[in-house]
């Protein structure tokens, strides 16, 4: 009896491990560790990290990711919305662990120092199959995203800087409302004439180049360059032009002088206090985007747009951009398809409803163009869009040199201690350069 009941016994102990077994692989296809990864429905879930979560922006990026997912049946994009700032901390938390999302939004200047210090993912694999997925984007902003000549990440949107200026200001002031400043001498001519005073207080003043942009801005449009010669390697913060340019920014200030523009800026505010909203600022540069603020708050207000304006005749209107591309951070569990998901996110279509709904410049140079006609805009959001998408040709991005990280820690004191006079342009910027060359032969 006894060899019976311990058959039976070894055959029970089979039956029991396979039920575990089974009911083990039944459990890890639930919960989506069937070793490809998380599943809904049998789709791959593809986690999709953003800063977007504003009543604006988030409904439009859900809406592109709930048009990809409906498009095909094999992948599922799940938004995950994080706040400005803490997102890329917890990036690179999430890296460090081995557990990053599969797709994030990031800052286009630094997406080489995130390669350098593989943070994300080389891409060349993939476009290697789609050659010409390089060619959707502005070259400046794809060339942003080149580690070694291989890109790790693709570019999603932009801005660059114009000058807006109120016509009727420029009626009142005797300037033809139609011909706008085009070089320096020309800016500051006409801002002095746009001057308005009662008494000895002023209350309106024509323009100031350190609002909206700063000085680095300014020595971008001087020499095309600015504070790095990406070809040599190497800093070029104290260039004759870079000094030229903060020279006359510096004497800018000065022809009113610290204590009137500080009275003047603390009028200033959001919304309709900006002060070009307002009335105060005759001219202004900003970003593109700026238009919706004079959409929403200025009550009809007759502007016009331009380029930046040279440094003096021939030199280039340059202007300068920022932006975000999307990328694999490394160690991301669906690099392949998250890849599918940023071919989406950069093509036509998905560009184009981002630029439309969000009056944002894009990276996708189609989309650009067709946002510029687009009906959703308004006549003057047209021609502003229009002249961002112009400027594009002539706006320069400043990748993060690797030679020098946070080199512009270094040298905005020394511009601060210029404006503030405590030292001539070329005494501080002379100072960034020794400072900037210091820190590259310690990073060698």
């Amino acid at each position: 009896m006894k060899k019976p009941r311990k058959a039976l016994m070894s055959l029970f102990l089979l039956v029991l491990s396979i039920a575990l077994i089974l009911s083990g692989c039944s459990s890890k296809e639930s919960n989506g560790q069937n070793g490809n990864g998380p599943e809904k429905g049998g789709k791959v879930v593809v986690d999709f990290w953003t800063f977007w979560g504003s009543e604006i922006r988030r409904p439009v990026i859900e809406k592109i990711i709930s048009d990809f997912n409906k498009s095909q049946d094999r992948i599922e994009v799940k938004h995950t919305y994080l706040p400005w700032g803490d997102i890329w901390t917890k990036n690179l938390a999430s890296i460090a662990a081995g557990n990053p999302a599969d797709l994030i939004i990031n800052d286009i200047n630094s997406v080489s120092t995130r390669a350098k210090n593989a943070q994300n993912t080389n891409l060349a694999k993939y476009i290697a199959k789609d050659p010409e997925l390089k060619n959707r984007f502005y070259p400046e902003l794809y060339k942003a995203t080149l580690y070694k000549g291989d890109p790790y990440a693709l570019p999603f949107n932009t801005d660059t800087r114009l000058l807006f200026y109120n016509k009727d200001m420029f009626k009142e002031a005797g300037l033809d409302p139609n011909s706008p400043p085009k070089t320096w001498a020309e800016l500051e001519e006409y801002g002095k004439k746009l001057d308005v005073k009662k008494g000895k207080k002023y209350t309106r003043i024509g323009y100031l180049p350190n609002y909206g942009i700063a000085s680095d801005v300014w020595m971008i449009t001087a020499d095309g360059k600015g504070y790095w010669d990406f070809k040599a390697k190497k800093p070029i913060i104290n260039d004759p032009k870079n000094v030229e340019a903060l020279t006359w920014v510096k004497n800018y200030y000065d022809s009113y002088g610290d204590k009137v523009i500080n009275s003047f800026k603390a009028e200033f505010g959001e919304e309709t206090a900006d002060p070009f909203v307002a009335g105060k600022l005759a001219m202004t540069t900003d970003a593109a985007t700026f238009y919706t603020k004079i959409r929403d708050y200025g009550k009809d207000i007759n502007f016009g747009v331009a380029p930046l304006p040279e440094m003096q005749p021939g030199s280039g209107h340059t202007s300068w951009g920022g932006g975000f591309a999307a990328e694999i951070p490394k160690g991301a569990k669906h690099p392949k398809e998250a890849f599918e998901f940023l071919k989406y996110l950069t093509d036509v279509q998905a560009q184009q409803y981002w630029a439309e709904k969000n009056f944002d410049n894009v990276a996708n140079k189609k989309a650009s163009e067709n946002a510029s006609k687009s009906k959703d805009f308004t006549d003057d959001g047209k021609m502003v869009y229009s002249a961002a998408v112009d400027n594009m040709k002539q706006t320069l991005l400043t990748p993060t040199p690797l030679e020098a990280p946070d080199y512009t820690n270094l040298i905005n004191p020394e511009l601060d201690a210029v404006l503030l006079g405590k030292k001539s342009p070329k005494e501080g910027l002379d100072a960034a350069q020794k400072a900037v060359k210091k820190l590259v032969k310690s990073n060698k």
